[in-house]
């Protein structure tokens, strides 16, 4: 495989609303050879019982956003958040310093190419400064909609509350090197869009 060093494309910023099949396409650039750094994943570390957040979340919002185990109770988080642009804000600014800087760790662990998975990105202007290449995943608001019913068992309803949280289609369009457009493929048709892509950007694999 061409060397993504000298291709001047170390880092990729993967992002993509939810239930748009980013998981999807991060794995398949794993197996390309790429090293995730899924900074969903991160926050999930950082909120689990005894988790390095959950000090600072209590103090902020109260013992009641801890569930019986001690990890973060998600549904009260997001209720709270929904309900509170402050608390969103706050949340943002607890969690963001600790997941970038367990990011930075990862990617720096890491050789070759470095997949940043971040749902954020295009409200962080630090991850776009750091990615080489910006690669957005994307469908149908109503194909959202149906993927996260279909595997979370959410209302419709509460899906679209979460996807009106999150950035439009359009402004991570903006930001895109290239847009995978995941509405009615197959797994192999999208892992297809894939390995072009990373022949594209990274060369092709040998062997």
């Amino acid at each position: 495989m061409a060397d993504p060093v000298s291709n001047g494309i170390r880092h990729i910023g993967l992002t993509g609303g939810i239930g748009s099949g980013k998981s999807t396409v991060s794995a398949l650039l794993v197996a390309h050879g790429a090293t995730l750094v899924d900074t969903d994943a991160i926050a999930h570390s950082l909120t689990t019982p005894g988790g390095p957040a959950m000090p600072a979340l209590r103090q902020r919002f109260g013992d009641d956003v801890a569930d019986a185990s001690g990890a973060l109770d998600r549904a009260r988080m997001r209720s709270l958040v929904f309900a509170d642009p402050d608390a969103k804000r706050a949340l943002e600014g607890i969690l963001h310093p600790m997941i970038g800087a367990e990011a930075q760790r990862q990617a720096a662990a890491a050789h070759g190419v470095v997949v940043f998975d971040v749902p954020l990105l295009s409200a962080a202007s630090h991850w776009r400064a750091a990615c080489q290449r910006i690669l957005v995943v994307d469908c149908s608001t109503e194909t959202q909609v149906q993927r996260v019913m279909a595997r979370s068992g959410w209302p419709g309803e509460q899906v679209r509350r979460v996807i009106a949280q999150q950035a439009t289609r359009e402004q991570r369009r903006a930001l895109a090197d290239a847009v995978l457009f995941n509405d009615g493929l197959s797994r192999d048709a999208l892992a297809a869009e894939v390995a072009q892509l990373w022949a594209c950007w990274i060369g092709p694999a040998t062997g």
